[in-house]
């Protein structure tokens, strides 16, 4: 962890930030073309025959977790990995659907390694860090064939050459898939990866656990505290390193895309252990979701973004127009991306595509009820393609959408409308994915690099295998290498006074017996979240939230009815301790939206814009990684800033006109 310097003061409303500069992300010098490669030569190995003497613990295992204690298992090392589903085949991983960005450049149209990076720093609205993202692009290429070789059956053009398609934020077509599956089919590769280490004994794994906190012995991460999800038992686990890969926390909106049990327990109690949280108000809105259909609906459906590709989005130019979308021509509609981003057209970035979606409805041109909608119209590309090709790039999507809705869109366009999906925040971590507490490594959408402000599409599945198969057994090795295995027993106070004070939050929450619902206060905070800091902020709402929440949290522990018993299957206590820990960030969330008084990628200031509406950056004040330290104070947490440094791609007005 670097030095306190500069000591200051500021002000977001009532409250005042302490806050010091100068973070290292020990991110290595020279060409940014060779870092890597001179990185992983000058890191520390550890012999093979010593790697057995290592203990390592892995929570998560969706993408990032599964590949990563694969790896770390077939390595030679001794794997812990937990997780809260059944089984690692049932991570949220499974959801993505549209496909992986690699810089092969199997068409030929101008893609590169370079490219890449360039759109991903781009796409990011320049809030990540050069050398992350550069790393991210070359390691891409190494995905794809360890995929293919796994047997994951990406799509293939008639010749037998893989597929590609285009996503958003890029002039090339990149992204590898699996029709609507390819988070689906990537999980299964890292599962059978994984199945084979559980088999040869490098892997335990312990599914329906949940790691409730984090044990930190003199200054270093040493294991981890968890609940039996079935029996209610809380235990105590050592190791030599500790690997978070727990996902991100978007169902702090109560609504969003993520399945119910995502949840940020994991980063968040370490966090009060002492990492740093980089960028929390840094949340993405995906433009191309099922609309909300009711007050009681508990979690929304995306629809892939590669349906960008061939369907077109559009409104009708005249208000509360009641006409269904076939018997509206041509002249009335609005194609409103195609005509204000010539350019990138309906392949915009996803915050882009968001705000502009937000803007007609606003105006009182949106669709279907409520008039929270727009139209995703394929006939235009069934007429040319024909229906049986749309069927074999989206059918497993259209498919969906019907059973959910009700309506062919072979017939009528899809209504959608943008929705809370990924979170680009999450813990600080520097280049070798380490956080600010030695021994503790976070990866995938845990951790806050490599996205900036806003992730492009098809680069979580990018990032989360990047970082478990090819980045992490790296530089975890490198941290190890410098310590002696072993010798630190569960029985040392650190480990019992953690489990009591999981204990004791327990007993606290089941013995409230209020009178409101564990799903009454999440729903209170995510409606307030998305109302305050969802897809546009402004001073007053973001003041008016951080006097709110502090309310809620406070009624929470004073009224909430948890009921059941700890000492057996209980998912009612299980959601009332991922919810308090919600009611938690949630503060922070606001905190970091109020101080960032400029708009970039998925964080829109209202008061911070361009005049034709898009984000307004503020490079001179606000280029670096906003990194918070838990002070004991939810309300005085101490902000450290990481500068960001621009050698390569220099930071202009991200346009796609």
């Amino acid at each position: 962890m670097s030095e306190i310097k500069n000591e200051t003061t500021v002000r977001t409303g009532t409250r005042q930030v302490e806050f010091v500069s100068a973070l290292d992300a020990k991110a290595p010098s020279g060409p940014i073309e060779q870092r890597w490669d001179k990185h992983r030569f000058e890191m520390k190995l550890v012999n093979p025959a010593n790697r057995r003497k290592y203990t390592i613990i892995v929570v998560g295992s969706g993408l990032a977790g599964a590949s990563a204690a694969a790896t770390l298992g077939e390595a030679g090392y001794n794997v812990l990995c937990f997780c809260y589903q059944d089984s690692p085949r049932r991570a949220h991983s499974i959801a993505a659907q549209g496909g992986i960005n690699a810089a092969k450049n199997y068409r030929n149209d101008g893609d590169s390694i370079y490219r890449l990076f360039y759109d991903t720093v781009k796409g990011g609205d320049f809030r990540a860090r050069e050398s992350n993202v550069y790393r991210l692009a070359q390691v891409s290429v190494n995905i794809i064939d360890q995929c293919v070789a796994q047997g994951v059956p990406f799509a293939r053009e008639y010749g037998g050459l893989l597929d590609n398609r285009s996503f958003g934020g890029a002039q090339v077509a990149r992204t590898f898939y699996a029709r609507g599956q390819t988070g689906q089919q990537l999980l299964l590769g890292a599962y059978q990866a994984l199945s084979r280490q559980i088999a040869a004994g490098t892997v335990k794994m312990f599914p329906r656990t949940e790691m409730l906190d984090l044990v930190v012995v003199d200054g270093r991460a040493r294991g981890i505290i968890t609940r039996d999800m079935v029996t209610g038992k809380v235990s105590r686990y050592v190791a030599d390193a500790v690997v978070l890969a727990t996902g991100g926390y978007g169902n702090v909106f109560y609504l969003s895309t993520n399945a119910k049990g995502c949840n940020a327990t994991a980063i968040w109690r370490a966090h009060r252990r002492g990492a740093f949280f980089g960028n929390p108000c840094f949340t993405q809105i995906h433009p191309t979701c099922i609309p909300v259909s009711g007050d009681y609906q508990s979690k929304l459906t995306l629809m892939s973004e590669s349906l960008r590709n061939d369907g077109r989005i559009w409104v009708p130019k005249k208000k509360g127009d009641p006409r269904r979308p076939q018997d509206i021509p041509e002249s009335e509609r609005d194609y409103y991306l195609e005509e204000r981003y010539p350019s990138f057209g309906n392949l915009v970035p996803r915050d882009i595509a968001s705000r502009a979606a937000k803007q007609v409805c606003d105006e009182g041109r949106g669709v279907g009820p409520g008039g929270l909608g727009v139209y995703l119209d394929f006939s235009d590309a069934i007429k040319r393609l024909g229906r049986q090709k749309i069927a074999e790039r989206y059918g497993n999507l259209f498919d969906m959408y019907k059973q959910i809705t009700g309506e062919d869109p072979y017939e009528t366009p899809m209504r959608i409308y943008p929705a809370v999906h990924y979170t680009m925040g999450g813990l600080w971590v520097d280049y070798n994915l380490q956080s600010t507490i030695p021994g503790l490594f976070v990866i995938g959408e845990a951790n806050f690099s490599d996205h900036g402000a806003n992730r492009l599409g098809a680069s979580a599945l990018m990032q989360g295998l990047a970082d478990g198969y090819f980045i992490l057994p790296y530089t975890i090795a490198n941290f190890l290498a410098q310590v002696k295995p072993g010798g630190l027993s569960i029985d040392r106070p650190e480990f019992a006074e953690a489990e009591a004070e999981i204990n004791q939050r327990i007993n606290r929450l089941l013995s409230i017996r209020g009178k409101r619902t564990v799903d009454s206060f999440h729903r209170e905070l995510g409606k307030l979240m998305w109302d305050k800091c969802g897809m546009a902020r402004n001073a007053a709402g973001l003041r008016e939230a951080l006097a709110r929440i502090p309310e809620i949290r406070a009624e929470f522990w004073e009224n909430v009815n948890v009921p059941g018993e700890a000492g057996d299957l209980n998912q009612a206590l299980e959601k009332a301790g991922r919810v308090a820990d919600f009611l938690e960030l949630a503060e922070l969330m606001c905190l970091d939206a109020l101080h960032r008084e400029e708009s970039c990628g998925g964080h829109f200031r209202e008061e911070y814009q361009t005049p034709d509406g898009e984000a307004l950056r503020n490079d001179e004040q606000f280029s670096y990684v906003a990194a918070w330290e838990f002070t004991g104070d939810l309300a005085k947490p101490r902000l450290h800033k990481e500068p960001l440094v621009f050698e390569y791609v220099k930071p202009t007005q991200r346009s796609y006109k």
